[in-house]
């Protein structure tokens, strides 16, 4: 918290110690991952590169993209925000994810000025704590420029935070407040619909606490926001043809065909597998059975979490309010806004795993898309407040000897988070983080081969394609082929067209792989006569004449 300090004539903000130990814990989070983005850790790939390419033709004026290229429902702003980064700098690894760097920061400043606002200020601290820690599962989330996730937790925490204000009032301006959240939701809705849980309830928690204000001119200016907000996305749609609008495309990415696994093997993949994955308690490669306790425990804390709030809200409501500076400062509603928050929090986590574990994803395949739980970071203040109330109480001596019981559980628990997230962090610094940069030096010898000697028109797989054009700043242009050789996932179709008119393009392949050797097998007697060189664990054939089996 801050307080004023007269100095000089001035007034300056001192930080008190918790404070103090947040921004600490904030800092160090903060250069940690600034040092990784500098060693482009975690390894970048094609998924990742089609953002950085939109940025760059963003950047240069030559596209506006409203979705990714070759999708209608995962929106563009983070190549919005990494455009001009890109107009200035060019394309490279770290330039892209400078703006998902800030995005952490401004989510830890948030999510402390919200913490301290529900809880204590040394609950606060402890929270910043253990989101600066991050393996690698974490740190992906959080850097890689992948669509959605590092800019729609701060949207949603703002969104609280403005509640909060508006119920206690400390909001001023409180239309424009208003109109704000709205613009937030708007953003959120367009760049990534795996928020709309948070965002339900975050809507909710707003009528709750102005629903008399937003009858007149303020409802008015929130359903403004939110249309300002989602216009690229609806001028998209009322552009797309049949079956290419968001809600269709969605729901066919959504549904897979083929028999349900059980209820069992999804639950089982979401809690043990997803919720601590998403928290840094596992490695990338999965969770052993010592790893899981916190999925187990995860649906008690949200109860727990809930009926604290329940208790709160209902105490808030028979406690005697002060005088006039009380009712100013919001009166009841100001009072009962922290717990409706935090009942916020809580459901939006309930929903978010409810949604996941309906997925089949969650069973058949829980590490890949254990991602997708990535924002059940913004309920931790909340999951967390039952342990750190018990472990408090049990410290002062106020509680019985069961409540000490309690406490100390509760304390061993926290602690065992913050180490496991600790261990698991420390290990991926300096043991994982090797066959990234290896990878990703491989990438870059053979772009840098490629991109002096040619050919610069070539074919090859999804997650070679658009690494390679971006690594070489567009000098190098790929069409994406499947394992077969037959026309790929080619997200950009001007490079496709590009390579297609090529009279002699080059292949790109990886050793061994299937799709270098069914290019032998086309060549045929002319395999050993096509020059062909490798460079970083990729074979580069280019034959006399081309080889297009599709056509």
């Amino acid at each position: 918290m801050s307080h004023p300090e007269q100095h000089r004539g001035r007034w300056r903000p001192r930080l008190d110690r918790p404070a103090l130990v947040a921004l600490l814990f904030g800092l160090v989070g903060v250069v940690y991952r600034l040092v990784l983005t500098l060693f482009t850790v975690p390894v970048s790939n094609s998924d990742e590169a089609t953002f950085g390419l939109a940025a760059l033709h963003i950047g240069q004026g030559r596209e506006l993209p409203v979705f990714l290229y070759g999708q209608h429902y995962m929106g563009m702003l983070e190549s919005y925000l990494a455009a001009p980064l890109m107009a200035v700098a060019g394309p490279s690894w770290p330039v892209l994810r400078l703006p998902m760097l800030a995005l952490y920061a401004i989510f830890l400043y948030l999510i402390h000025r919200l913490t301290r606002r529900l809880g204590t200020p040394w609950f606060a601290a402890f929270v910043v704590g253990l989101l600066a820690l991050g393996p690698e599962r974490v740190v992906r989330d959080q850097l890689t420029v992948v669509g959605g996730r590092p800019e729609v937790k701060p949207a949603v925490l703002l969104m609280l935070l403005i509640t909060v204000g508006l119920a206690a009032g400390t909001v001023h301006r409180r239309r424009l407040a208003i109109g704000l959240f709205g613009l937030l939701v708007g953003l959120a809705v367009w760049s990534d619909w795996l928020i709309l849980p948070y965002l339900a309830v975050a809507g909710l928690a707003l009528v709750w606490a102005v629903r008399r204000e937003l009858l007149g001119w303020s409802g008015l200016l929130l359903v403004a926001g939110v249309v300002v907000g989602v216009a690229p996305m609806i001028v998209d749609n009322l552009r797309a043809g049949p079956g290419e609008d968001s809600l269709s495309v969605f729901r066919e990415v959504s549904t897979k065909a083929g028999p349900q696994p059980p209820w069992s093997d999804r639950i089982r993949g979401g809690l043990l597998e997803g919720v601590p994955l998403a928290h840094g308690l596992c490695p990338v490669d999965g969770c052993g059975r010592w790893q899981q306790w916190f999925g187990v425990l995860y649906p008690l804390l949200l109860l727990a979490g809930a009926a604290l709030a329940v208790l709160a809200y209902r105490r808030a409501a028979g406690a005697p309010r002060g005088g006039r500076v009380g009712r100013a400062a919001g009166g009841l509603r100001g009072e009962r806004v922290g717990p409706v928050v935090q009942l916020a929090l809580v459901a939006g986590a309930a929903l978010t795993l409810l949604s996941y574990v309906r997925s089949p994803l969650a069973a058949t395949s829980p590490l890949d898309n254990a991602r997708y739980l990535s924002v059940l970071q913004l309920s931790l203040p909340a999951v967390l407040w039952p342990l750190w109330v018990a472990a408090l109480t049990a410290w002062r001596g106020t509680s019985s000897v069961l409540g000490r019981l309690a406490g100390a559980l509760s304390a061993a628990v926290l602690a065992a988070l913050t180490v496991t997230t600790l261990v698991i962090t420390v290990l991926f610094a300096a043991t994982g983080t090797a066959a990234s940069r290896t990878e990703e030096r491989q990438a870059r010898e053979l772009a840098a081969a490629l991109r002096a000697d040619g050919p610069h028109e070539v074919y090859g797989d999804y997650w070679t394609c658009n690494r390679l054009i971006f690594n070489t700043d567009e000098s190098v242009v790929c069409g994406v082929l499947d394992g077969d050789l037959s026309p790929g996932q080619n997200r950009y179709r001007p490079y496709w067209r590009q390579v297609g008119r090529a009279e002699r393009p080059g292949y790109v392949v990886a050793v061994d792989s299937p799709m270098d050797r069914r290019l032998r097998a086309l060549l045929a007697d002319r395999a050993d006569a096509a020059p062909v060189r490798e460079v970083g664990g990729y074979r580069v054939y280019h034959p006399d004449t081309p080889v297009r089996p599709w056509r």
